[in-house]
């Protein structure tokens, strides 16, 4: 009878928890996994690589007893109560110092209860946001880990050989405290949403606007990906432009329809921001594009109700390297707008996220990967909790050097009646943040006026109240 102890544990074989236990297994850890359904595990068992020692069982029970101690057991299931159910089975199985590590993505706040919940129990509970998809799961993902340093410490071995590398370094770090993992991995995917609308709006610029072909869009994308704009989510753009329709021959791109899905971590970042009093239009943009894109049957009726101004491709055709330069511009400051909501949630919600090990972790493996990131990380190496990256004297010049061309972007964009509210709001939060004096005196004039909000005034300390009539 086989009487091995495993180094690994996984409560859930679908294609996630399947394929970042066959990357343990190929890291020299033993790796043991459960699910209900034997086709799972028997197919989880037959995808292994050669050489490599890996078990599929039918019994949380026999998992648990099999794994060597402190048990580290890995939870990916689907978000919300199954994470419940799965945790509450296994506290009568498990023993103290055992760590509880959820891979999914869950909501920050969720995290921070089991995590309240397990610690009084002795068990160690670890959030981690896995990014990377499939393909990352099971040949190097981003991973954020968030929980306490003693647990942190008994992952990191398998964690750090599992996980993407860039220049050597694993793409997995300490995130903070209680749920700053789920948090971290959320801020990522609200970046993602950016990223996602604004390459989306330059398509659209280019294509609808400039009358590029699909043909003439993959090579300026995959021209663009040598460059600056270098990422996971350009490259695969180009990939796209591409791919023909085996249906009707057609490129699928064209085939498919404008109304966009989500999950709804793009949601809980926009949320959770103005919550926190944190200013993330860009990435509030996206969400909205995504709703807007919802109601396809009365945009379609719209449409024909009103009218826009055309000037026509020859002006668009024009605007090719003003894109990139504005879309390079507008990614940084999505970046600027996520990183800034990070450092915001390190001190107010005491999680005490160390941000270079966020942007050191985004370098490889994830969705949002990019060149631009090693920028970010020799920022945050000189100051590691400065509150922006504006701030930062290499990021501001990048930003002012590209500036016009977002500038003129937007203009054409306006007059031509293209929707480039990622871009606009992008520009709109650069013009704001850097505004010495906003116009919100008049706002809290107005406050005063109707309601006795009091205000402050420039010239000495203190709440001040007018009578205005």
């Amino acid at each position: 009878m086989d009487e091995l102890t495993y180094d690994f544990g996984m409560v859930g074989l679908g294609v996630m928890g399947r394929n970042l236990l066959l990357n343990v297994a190929d890291h020299g850890f033993k790796a043991i996994g459960f699910d209900k359904d034997p086709q799972k595990t028997a197919d989880f068992e037959k995808a292994a690589s050669p050489g490599t020692t890996v078990k599929g069982v039918n019994t949380l029970e026999e998992m648990v007893s099999r794994l060597s101690t402190p048990r580290r057991i890995m939870i990916l299931v689907p978000a919300g109560k199954p994470v419940d159910d799965v945790i509450e089975s296994l506290l009568p199985l498990v023993s103290a110092g055992d760590i509880i590590i959820d891979g999914g993505n869950t909501y920050y706040t969720d995290t921070l209860r089991r995590y309240q919940y397990l610690q009084p129990k002795g068990l160690h509970f670890i959030g981690i946001g896995v990014s990377g998809g499939e393909e990352g799961a099971r040949f190097g993902p981003s991973m954020m880990p968030g929980g306490n340093t003693e647990a942190w410490e008994h992952l990191k071995p398998v964690l750090q050989s599992i996980a993407a590398k860039v220049n050597g370094e694993p793409c997995v770090d300490y995130m903070g405290k209680g749920a700053a993992g789920h948090f971290v991995k959320m801020v990522h995917n609200g970046i993602e949403y950016a990223i996602m609308q604004l390459i989306c709006e330059t398509y659209d610029l280019l294509h609808r606007g400039a009358g590029y072909s699909n043909e003439q869009l993959q090579e300026v994308f995959s021209r663009w990906n040598t460059g600056e704009l270098q990422s996971y989510l350009i490259e695969i753009t180009a990939d796209i432009f591409k791919v023909k329709d085996p249906e009707t021959g057609n490129f699928l791109v064209d085939m498919i329809l404008d109304r966009a899905g989500a999950k709804g971590t793009g949601k809980w970042t926009t949320q959770i921001a103005m919550d926190m009093g944190v200013a993330i239009p860009t990435i509030d943009m996206a969400v909205t594009m995504r709703n807007i894109s919802a109601i396809k049957e009365q945009r379609v009726k719209a449409s024909g109700l009103h009218d826009r101004p055309n000037a026509g491709t020859a002006d668009f055709r024009s605007l090719e390297e003003d894109c990139k330069k504005a879309l390079f511009t507008a990614i940084i400051l999505s970046y600027v707008q996520g990183m800034a909501m990070l450092h915001t949630a390190s001190i107010d919600l005491d999680m005490q996220i160390p941000l270079q090990n966020a942007v050191k972790v985004w370098r490889g493996g994830c969705i949002i990967r990019s060149t631009l990131l090693e920028t970010f990380y020799t920022a945050y190496q000189k100051n590691p909790q400065t509150p922006n990256l504006l701030l930062d004297d290499t990021i501001a010049a990048l930003v002012k050097a590209n500036l016009p061309s977002l500038r003129k972007v937007i203009q054409m964009a306006a007059a031509n009646g293209f929707p480039a509210g990622g871009h606009m709001n992008a520009l709109t939060y650069y013009d704001a943040y850097t505004t010495a004096r906003l116009p919100l005196n008049l706002l809290q004039a107005q406050r005063d006026y109707f309601g006795a909000h009091t205000y402050e005034r420039t010239d000495k300390e203190g709440k001040f109240h007018t009578q205005w009539t």
